[in-house]
């Protein structure tokens, strides 16, 4: 039998042993009371099960304030990581199965004092029922034709404000300047000042013309996230069939149902921003790890993910960003169903040293400049050149400083940048 195994990182003032059991229970078979039906064979076959326990250290203040008790312990909130086997007969293959099953119910089981999803292993035959990437790494590469280095892409900036006109310029200067990948802001779907359609014939032509000048086709990731499937849907014919190459999607404002019918009829690159990812994951004992909230997405068919950067500009902490790469870069079943890793927030360039170093040395990823591109005091165009010799600096080993002697426009970025950063 086909186990979902799912790692649950609890915290209790009981017994953990029991509210493992508890947990295992209520998900599946459990009652608050026994009910006719409820026999040893249904719950030998369809119950969860509790597959082990590793204790950890226990904490002196509960996760939920509301669950404090009175205690002569210094420490009396006990917690632990437990892995749970759910049968896949019981779950199926459904992600919103799985999610209802496994994910939401452990969150109000009373008695845990906090609770966080850290661990998902699915079985192959899980995997294999959904679509998972159309072009992932590989497809990507094949339609930026960039090999053997990373993608260098910018975001418009202003993130809003800009008329179509005005986006077409900064686009130009962009394609002129060497980039690989323009993006919509997250932020930036179809506002009256600038409705996509409007925005897809302006910045069009200069991709194409470009293209037909140079053979370089730039990858333009147009944002077409609608809470209406039909709307979104719309939104991806317009760019498509003007020959575009790529979408924003904000996943958690579509969610799992808007994504799967995107990825069923799309014919673009998708490029995944996780907005509102924040709330599910920033307190470190609550919510869940990206390691797990990733794995869906890549089933339902993202191809490129953001996840953020070294020395972000948000909240999130370097060994936290190095994990979510390591992730995406970790197949699920083999080489194809992973996502191109999107490097972002506050990059100039500077990072890029420490990016490579710390991520297995790997260039198979995506590396996003909005500010360190927009801002460089040489404008746009110097801004992609600066980073595309910082990662020239970056995989030949050469140090930065070094590099910038004869490359004016990574000199720039330091004395730009190199004190304070992005922000």
């Amino acid at each position: 039998m086909a186990f979902i195994r799912l790692t649950y990182r609890i915290e209790t003032p009981g017994d953990i042993r029991r509210m493992a059991d508890k947990i295992a229970s209520d998900q599946t078979t459990g009652t608050f009371v026994p009910v006719p039906g409820e026999t040893p064979d249904l719950k030998a076959r369809c119950a969860a099960r509790v597959i082990d326990i590793r204790p950890l250290e226990p904490y002196a203040q509960p996760t939920f304030p509301h669950d404090r008790v009175t205690s002569d312990k210094a420490f009396p909130y006990n917690r632990a990581d437990i892995d749970v086997d759910f049968p896949l007969e019981v779950v199926g293959t459904d992600i919103a199965a799985l999610t209802t099953i496994a994910f939401g119910g452990v969150f109000s089981v009373r008695g845990l004092s906090g609770v966080r999803i850290v661990g998902m292993q699915l079985p192959p035959e899980f995997i294999r029922a959904h679509p998972g990437p159309q072009f992932g790494i590989a497809g990507s590469r094949r339609v930026s034709n960039v090999y053997g280095r990373p993608l260098i892409g910018s975001i418009i900036k202003p993130a809003l404000g800009l008329s179509p006109e005005d986006t077409a310029v900064v686009t130009k200067e962009l394609v002129e300047a060497g980039v690989d990948f323009i993006k919509d802001d997250e932020k930036m779907m179809n506002p009256g000042y600038a409705p996509l359609e409007a925005r897809v014939r302006a910045v069009m032509p200069v991709l194409l013309d470009h293209e037909q000048r140079t053979g370089k086709k730039v990858l333009y990731a147009f944002g077409i996230s609608s809470a209406d499937p039909d709307t979104m849907m719309r939104h991806h014919d317009i760019v498509a069939d003007a020959g575009g190459t790529a979408a924003v999607i904000n996943i958690n404002a579509l969610g799992y149902g808007g994504m799967a019918y995107l990825r069923k009829r799309s014919r673009l690159v998708l490029h995944a921003h996780r907005s509102q990812w924040d709330m599910l994951t920033r307190h470190p004992d609550l919510g869940l790890d990206f390691s797990v909230y990733q794995q869906l997405w890549r089933l339902l068919g993202v191809d490129q993910f953001q996840i953020n950067g070294i020395g972000a500009k948000y909240w999130e902490p370097d060994e936290s960003f190095l994990k979510s790469f390591h992730d995406c870069m970790t197949p699920l079943l083999d080489e194809s169903d992973r996502p191109l890793p999107v490097v972002g927030s506050g990059q100039w360039g500077g990072q890029a040293p420490e990016t490579y170093a710390r991520n297995g040395q790997s260039t198979d990823l995506l590396y996003l400049g909005g500010g360190g591109i927009m801002g460089h005091p040489g404008g746009p165009g110097a801004g992609v050149r600066a980073i595309a010799q910082a990662w020239e600096a970056a995989v030949s080993g050469i140090p930065l400083e070094t590099y910038a002697r004869d490359h004016a426009e990574l000199a720039q970025s330091i004395e730009a940048f190199g004190k304070t950063g992005v922000s």
